[in-house]
């Protein structure tokens, strides 16, 4: 009898550590949108870029994307984020795919133009640059050694 009492609080105990742990995982992911502004930017190669990622400038988080839609008139990717409302874009912002390392996750790169106008919710930007995978990099490499002139 004293065996299963003490299996019962080790098993309970770690059901407990186990809730813990969601508890955890679940306020430490932030795919909700904020109090913010929606924006969208179509891409012809997004590269695994998944919903809750992060939408950063220079480094720093300013949004999240919140979706990935494919546009089957013309088969780009349209990826819609949120900013935060403190952070307004100018028109002439430019957005990219990138990945944090070679087996990192992806995020959108924000790169802030100079235009005086803003964009406002639910624009699109238009200025984009495709995810470039590290296969392309390779093979624009060996195209460019291999190139005879």
């Amino acid at each position: 009898m004293k065996r299963g009492a003490v299996e019962t609080f080790l098993g309970a105990l770690v059901l407990i550590v186990a809730i813990g742990f969601v508890i955890l995982g679940v306020g430490a992911i932030d795919v909700q949108s904020d109090d913010g502004y929606e924006l969208s930017a179509r891409f012809l190669k997004v590269g695994g870029l998944e919903r809750g990622s992060d939408v950063r400038i220079s480094g720093v988080k300013v949004g999240t994307v919140i979706g990935r839609k494919l546009d089957v008139e013309n088969f780009e990717a349209v990826v819609t984020f949120s900013m935060r409302s403190d952070v307004l874009l100018p028109a002439d912002t430019e957005a990219g795919v990138t990945a944090e390392g070679l087996l990192g996750g992806k995020y959108l790169r924000l790169f802030p133009g100079q235009a005086i106008e803003k964009l406002s919710a639910g624009q699109e930007i238009s200025r984009t640059r495709d995810y470039k995978a590290l296969e392309d990099t390779i093979s624009e490499i060996i195209f460019l050694a291999t190139d005879k002139k």
